[in-house]
């Protein structure tokens, strides 16, 4: 006997039912998220007042659970122990009419929950492979108990569901393994310079937190603007990565405290002591010759003069934030000789080194630091990256890049320039004035560096929407993560 067209109706609705959540569940990737889909759909689907999913954890022969009988807190149950544990291990649906009549039922879950648990349905989740991925266990259907037909469709669910989460599973896997790569190469970058410990991070950090902050007040040209959480993401390990290409740099040069490198110091020191010598040897044999008073106080004159010499140049030697002048002494003292053949107290190169305005870079140098931005690039470009991430080598490309076109290494166009690069130069530029763990700098005081941030969006250097934004928003004051 056929049966009534009302429940064909009914039961057709529920399988349209089933396959809609499988659709649902097929796009989503974030684990707890589908976990509470699956819950909520199972209730629906049996008519139940509550649902719990428990997975199998089968290094530890054990099933666990953030969701279960309504609550939100990790539970875990031996495999085997239990309905789920039971119905886990081999791997056989159970329904219980009437849980107080049946031995299975653990009563002491009641009485610590307080909750009167009338009908069990427990069913398990199997993959293609019809391996047990978990169970899911349904209480109290709203009339009467669980149907052969509830059991039929929680099953059906089930199997949809397993596929889902062993897809979830997989995807956080994906993702542990991406953030664990990021974090090495993180490392990577701190151990060959150490001084800039702690900058990828901090980059990161107030990078996503101006992200943030547009989408909470977007600024003139940017309304609208929205990040999905992977963009976030992507953002974040552009930021973190944006440095890499730094192991492409040398050494010496990566580290360079000084205008002058520590053995170019040595040696003008060293010569200094030896025009020191030259000077006071020469004011012994003037003395010694009977030599007019005027000429030994000449002699006295070089030798004090000489300190204050060997001072300035020091002063020369030490690199400033800002763009500084004054070296023109420098070209002076070069002009200086001492002892046979006339040599110069200081030489060409030194001058050109000891003058450099800004930084402690020569022109060259600066240029291979600033190759460090196509390394990263060549770098990330290699890595096979998801579909959701492909744009972090483009990302991270472009931080040094500037609105008036002059920027590093591409010197593209404002239209060019991804709108997360733009947040993360301002990101990197701050941390660059204030972090106080450089060799070569101090740091520099916060309004200070929010000054010079604000002069360089005058000069077309960054975006002064988005500057706005960082500094109405105290961005820079957000705690770390």
């Amino acid at each position: 006997m056929n049966p009534p067209e009302h429940l064909l109706v009914r039961r057709i609705a529920r399988l349209q039912s089933i396959l809609d959540v499988a659709k649902a569940m097929t796009t989503e990737r974030d684990l707890d998220a589908l976990l509470g889909l699956i819950l909520r759909e199972a209730a629906k689907v049996v008519e139940a007042d509550r649902c719990s999913l428990f997975l199998v954890d089968a290094e530890r022969n054990e099933l666990w659970t953030k969701i279960a009988h309504g609550e939100r807190a990790e539970i875990r149950v031996p495999m085997g122990v239990g309905i789920a544990g039971q119905v886990a291990q081999a791997g056989r649906a159970v329904n219980i009419p009437d849980a107080y009549a049946s031995a299975q039922f653990n009563r002491d879950v009641d009485l610590a929950t307080g909750y009167r648990t009338r009908s069990i349905l427990c069913v398990p989740m199997k993959d293609t492979q019809e391996k047990v991925v978990g169970v899911i266990q349904a209480l109290n259907r709203r009339e009467g108990a669980f149907t052969d037909e509830d059991e039929e469709l929680l099953l059906a669910l089930g199997g949809q569901a397993a596929a889902a989460i062993e897809n979830a599973i997989l995807h956080r896997e994906i993702q542990r393994l991406f953030e664990g790569f990021v974090q090495a190469s993180v490392v990577a970058i701190e151990a060959r310079d150490p001084t800039t410990a702690g900058h990828s991070e901090r980059v990161a950090r107030l990078t996503v937190g101006l992200a943030r902050a547009v989408e909470q007040a977007p600024p003139s040209g940017y309304a609208g603007l929205r990040f999905r959480p992977d963009e976030i993401r992507q953002l974040r390990y552009a930021a973190l990565l944006h440095d890499f290409g730094k192991v492409g740099v040398r050494e010496h040069v990566l580290v360079k405290a000084n205008k002058l490198h520590p053995h170019e110091l040595e040696l003008l020191r060293a010569r200094f002591d030896l025009i020191r010598a030259t000077v006071e040897n020469e004011r012994l044999r003037a003395q010694l010759a009977g030599r007019p008073a005027a000429e030994l106080a000449e002699h006295e004159r070089r030798a004090g003069e000489l300190d204050g010499l060997w001072e300035f140049v020091l002063t020369c030697n030490r690199p400033t934030v800002l763009a500084e002048g004054g070296f023109e002494r420098l070209h002076e003292i070069a002009r200086r000789t001492y002892g046979e053949g006339a040599r110069p107290y200081l030489t060409d190169g030194e001058v050109r080194l000891l003058s450099i305005p800004r930084g402690s870079l020569s022109a060259e140098e600066r240029r291979e630091i600033e190759s460090h931005v196509t390394h990263t690039f060549r770098f990330l470009s290699q890595i096979p990256w998801t579909a959701d991430l492909r744009r972090v080598p483009e990302i991270a490309w472009a931080h040094h890049e500037r609105l008036d076109g002059r920027g590093y290494p591409r010197a593209v166009p404002e239209a060019l320039i991804p709108v997360e690069s733009r947040m993360m130069a301002i990101a990197d530029i701050y941390d660059a004035l204030t972090a106080s763990d450089r060799p070569y700098k101090k740091a520099v005081p916060v309004d200070k560096a929010l000054d010079i941030l604000r002069d360089a969006a005058r000069s077309g250097h960054v975006d002064g929407a988005l500057l706005g934004v960082f500094i109405e928003a105290r961005v820079h004051e957000a705690p770390s993560q």
